[in-house]
């Protein structure tokens, strides 16, 4: 556990003193504890019975447990006492639990993923497209927009240019936000993102991916949005018809402003910059 303090009879059938288990307070009227140290498991659901009993007196509501990958022997006791799974990741479990006798407030678990389609034009109207290996388009023969899933700290910006380095090596630079598409009950029964980056090709040559792309060319866009799969799909026609208008100059999409929230963290603005009447600063606080 992460610490100790003070001493409590757990029952009047096992009388003896333990320590609690030590939290960290939220702003919320919560607390919040990480197990360090391992323990036993009938220990540890001693010390989780009695630490509850106290937060309950101290009007505390949200109790989070985070319990590393190494604590899984843990689980068990905390689920007995009430906590339930919110979110795990790689290395650790996050386990919740409400003290009061109400419908709980806590945050739900992140109810997103975001991903990106890059559409990387040339100076002379070719599309960078890609076929896949793997997935719903294998052995389709459909030439797509290289596509990818923005990592956890990576701005969409970023994760746009990585994936077409990653599956064609060919290098861009960042030009706009043309669209997004909202969908639900994808991976994992969670709502997806899916943001549409223009790109400007820094470099044409390209070397693909073996493991994961099967082909990869510049083709005409006209030819790009002429395949039947996307004339069939309204959101691929949708898209590629954005795309033409781009590409044609009838269309503006969303610039990147880099900024600061008001607590310090770096954030990135997207917005219309060609429409917009006044300057943004990039002084300007999110």
């Amino acid at each position: 556990m992460s610490g100790s303090t003070g001493s409590m009879m757990v029952d009047e059938h096992r009388v003896q003193q333990i320590e609690l288990l030590t939290g960290t307070p939220d702003s919320f009227g919560g607390v919040s504890v990480e197990i360090k140290n391992p323990m036993d498991s009938n220990l540890f659901g001693d010390l989780l019975r009695a630490s509850i009993s106290q937060w309950r007196q101290k009007g505390t509501r949200g109790v989070w447990i985070k319990l590393p990958i190494q604590h899984a022997n843990l689980v068990e006791a905390a689920v007995k006492q009430g906590f339930w799974y919110h979110h795990a990741e790689p290395d650790y479990l996050m386990l919740a639990h409400w003290i009061p006798n109400t419908a709980h407030s806590l945050p739900a678990n992140a109810s997103h993923r975001v991903g990106i389609a890059a559409f990387v034009i040339n100076s002379k109207g070719e599309v960078l497209v890609v076929q896949e290996k793997n997935g719903i388009f294998k052995g389709t023969g459909v030439w797509k927009l290289p596509t990818g899933v923005v990592n956890e700290g990576e701005d969409i910006c970023t994760a746009a240019m990585r994936e077409v380095d990653e599956e064609t090596r060919v290098k861009t630079e960042f030009v706009e936000v043309l669209a997004f598409r909202q969908s639900h009950k994808s991976f994992y029964n969670k709502s997806d993102l899916m943001f549409v980056c223009m790109l400007r090709p820094l470099s044409s040559e390209i070397q693909k991916q073996d493991e994961e792309i099967e082909a990869a060319q510049w083709i005409p866009i006209e030819e790009y949005a002429a395949q039947p799969f996307v004339k069939k799909n309204p959101i691929f026609d949708s898209v590629a018809n954005v795309c033409i208008a781009k590409k044609d100059g009838k269309y503006t999409g969303f610039s990147t402003l880099a900024t600061t929230t008001r607590s310090g963290k770096t954030s990135t603005l997207y917005f219309n910059n060609q429409d917009l009447k006044q300057p943004l600063s990039s002084d300007n606080q999110a």
